[in-house]
């Protein structure tokens, strides 16, 4: 893969995960579900959870985003047909009525499939308190 290619691929990454992270704060499942492949998991401190799980939770509205911000520039790194993005962001989630404000740093995984890429994991870790 050429240099300008890679660097095409990665800025792509780059406006997909801002997308994503509008579609969250659309609190729309199918619209998030569109940046997912069918094997995501989430992994947090609670442990993994699937597409299925984490999408029925936003359509019965018992988890909603308010906000979603991107607080770094992402760091994209792409290997081929697989993009790695990291980034700090912080989100406001309503969890079963209770709000969550959350400072995470984030590692979403993409691959590319029949052009698209989508995402295949995401995994977060609260940051460290400035």
């Amino acid at each position: 893969m050429s240099e300008e290619s890679a660097s095409a691929d990665a800025l792509q990454v780059a406006r997909l995960a801002k997308g994503w992270a509008e579609a969250i704060v659309s609190n729309d499942p199918a619209r998030i579900a569109g940046f997912m492949a069918d094997e995501w998991v989430i992994v947090s401190d609670s442990g993994i959870d699937p597409k299925e799980r984490f999408l029925s939770l936003v359509e019965s509205g018992a988890l909603t985003h308010s906000a979603m911000d991107l607080i770094t520039d992402p760091r994209v790194r792409v290997y081929g047909d697989t993009a790695v993005v990291t980034g700090r962001v912080t989100n406001t989630a309503h969890y079963q009525g209770e709000r969550h404000d959350a400072d995470e740093w984030t590692t979403d995984v993409f691959v590319r499939r029949q052009g698209r890429w989508l995402c295949v994991l995401s995994h977060i870790t609260p940051a460290a308190p400035d």
